[in-house]
Parts: structure tokens; C-alpha cells; sequence
């Protein structure tokens, strides 16, 4: 790994100089614009839309459009004066327990490697705060952006991870809060059953990107001359007829997949549970039919 920043960890008094490195990558297949009849690569020209001139990268401002379409320039002078931190610190400014901070506000995360004169107060720091079990919540400036961040021990390392300000975490505004929606004992005790056969201990390593696969097979196919074949497209589950009776099904179907028996398809409960509830209309129709034949038989 590459590390992209370096600064210190102020803690009080104590200062522990560290690099920061990336603790995440995207693993996607990256593509390029291409002409579809020789395969060149398309590029793109920076070109004034008042002059129509192309405009050299030195010579590009930052602009912020008003409400009325007006554009106010800002030049490097502009931003000089403001209070964003260059001092490459990572401040501590409290620590709270960590459940106490919803995963939404968390943004990127960084792992801190301690150079060679800061690795004693940095184990030192480290094993504090493993031991607490709380986390250190900071402030520190990256990529001419100020941040709140945590700071956390992983497999014995620092985590840094950025967060999100207040006011950016959008509020859910939707409609069927506002709503009574009634859910039945009978609905909810069913539903605690299946999240309780589900239960397992999390291993990210039992999943995969499967689109991510097929798509890099289809790259290789199409490199090694094959025939590309597409996959069939599965069924969709439709909505569940009878809750109730899709909620049994699910259970019934995850606790054949934890005994190795196969996971049942989703498809399965919908179709089950109408056909649950078709076998019920029908047994309540065949009743009514009967009920009147057996008073008139008695009254003869």
C-alpha cells in the first residue's frame, strides 16, 4: 500500500506521527469510451461555452451559480483565507461508545500506520482505547475538506473513518410512516421466528459479487473468441398473498437450509401462500354449499 497523507495524532500533550493509507479498494471492472468501429478511445475537450475557445486547465476557476443563472468566480486568493486546517493533524476531541454513533454518518475508512518515533505512544494510545471500549471521535482536514471522524482499533491497527456532517444525513420523508398499519401477534411472532433460524455469525467471506464474476467471464469469452451466452433470467417472487402463510414457508424453507436440505426459492412462499389461501376459500365455499343440505335433510 501507498500512503496518501501524513500528519500526527494530537492526544493531549501527546503527539504521534502517522501515515494514512486507504482501507477499502472498488473491485469493478473499469471501462473506457470507445469509437464502436475501431475501438479509439474517446476524449473529451475543455471548451468555453461563451467563446466556444478550448480553455488550458491552468486558466479554469471554480464558479457557483446563483439562483438567477449568474456565475460568481472564485480564485485560489478567495479560498486562502479560509479556516480549513493545515496543520496535517488528527485532533482528539472526545470519546464516546461506539454504539452511540449511528453507521450512517461513517463516510471512508483509513487505516494509520505510526512512523518509527511514534510507534510506542501509538500501542500505547491503541491498547487504551481497546480496553475502554469506547471510540475517539476527531476532526481532521483531507483533500481541502474538514471532517468529523472516529477513530477505532481493527485487527490492531487505527481505523480512521470519516464522517458525514449533520446536516448532509437526509431525514426519510415517506408516506406509509404517516400511516396505521396494523400487523398482527400471529404476523410478528412468525416473522421473530424467522430472523431467529436465520441467525448465524456474520463471515463476509461466504459472499461474492456474482455480476462482477459473470461479468469478467463474459471479458474473457469475448478475449478467448467464444461464444458469449447470456444467463437465464429467474422469476421474480411476486407479493405475498397470504402473509402469514409466506412467513410459515420462509421458516420451514431456512431451517431446511441450515439442516443441508437447499434453500427453498423465494418464488416458493408466494405460490404456496395463494395456494394456501385458494384451499381455504375453497373449504369455506364447500362449507356454505353444505350447511344449507344438511338443515333441509333434518327438517324432513
Amino acid at each position: 500500500m501507498r500512503s496518501i497523507w501524513k500528519g500526527a495524532i494530537s492526544f493531549g500533550l501527546v503527539t504521534i506521527p502517522v501515515k494514512l493509507y486507504s482501507a477499502t479498494e472498488q473491485k469493478d471492472v473499469s471501462f473506457h469510451q470507445v469509437h464502436r468501429e475501431d475501438g479509439g478511445r474517446i476524449r473529451y475537450k475543455r471548451v468555453c461555452t461563451v467563446d466556444g475557445e478550448e480553455v488550458a486547465y491552468a486558466d479554469i476557476a471554480k464558479g457557483y451559480e446563483l439562483g438567477t443563472g449568474e456565475m460568481v468566480v472564485l480564485t485560489d486568493e478567495d479560498f486562502e483565507g479560509l479556516p480549513l486546517s493545515t496543520s496535517r493533524r488528527i485532533d482528539v476531541l472526545q470519546f464516546a461508545p461506539a454504539e452511540q454513533i449511528d453507521p450512517i454518518y461513517f463516510a471512508k475508512s483509513y487505516y494509520l500506520e505510526p512512523d518509527a518515533q511514534g510507534a510506542k505512544p501509538y500501542v500505547l494510545l491503541r491498547n487504551a482505547l481497546e480496553s475502554s471500549g469506547q471510540v475517539a471521535v476527531v476532526k481532521v482536514a483531507l483533500r481541502q475538506r474538514e471532517s468529523l471522524a472516529t477513530l477505532r482499533v481493527r485487527d490492531g491497527v487505527f481505523v480512521l473513518e470519516t464522517m458525514l456532517w449533520p446536516d448532509e444525513i437526509r431525514k426519510p420523508d415517506f408516506e406509509f410512516l404517516d400511516e396505521d398499519i396494523e400487523v398482527r401477534a400471529q404476523e410478528l411472532k412468525m416473522a421473530e421466528s424467522l430472523i431467529t433460524t436465520m441467525e448465524a455469525d456474520f463471515d463476509p467471506t461466504e459472499y461474492h459479487d456474482t455480476y462482477r464474476e459473470a461479468l469478467q467471464q463474459v471479458i474473457e469469452a469475448k478475449v478467448a473468441g467464444k461464444e458469449v451466452v447470456a444467463a437465464p433470467e429467474e422469476e421474480e417472487a411476486g407479493p405475498a398473498v397470504d402473509l402469514m402463510a409466506a412467513l410459515r414457508a420462509s421458516v420451514d424453507a431456512a431451517k431446511r437450509e441450515r439442516t443441508g436440505g437447499g434453500a427453498a426459492k423465494p418464488k416458493r412462499a408466494a405460490k404456496e401462500s395463494k395456494e394456501s389461501k385458494e384451499s381455504k376459500d375453497s373449504k369455506e365455499s364447500k362449507e356454505k354449499e353444505a350447511a344449507p343440505k344438511r338443515k333441509a335433510r333434518k327438517s324432513a
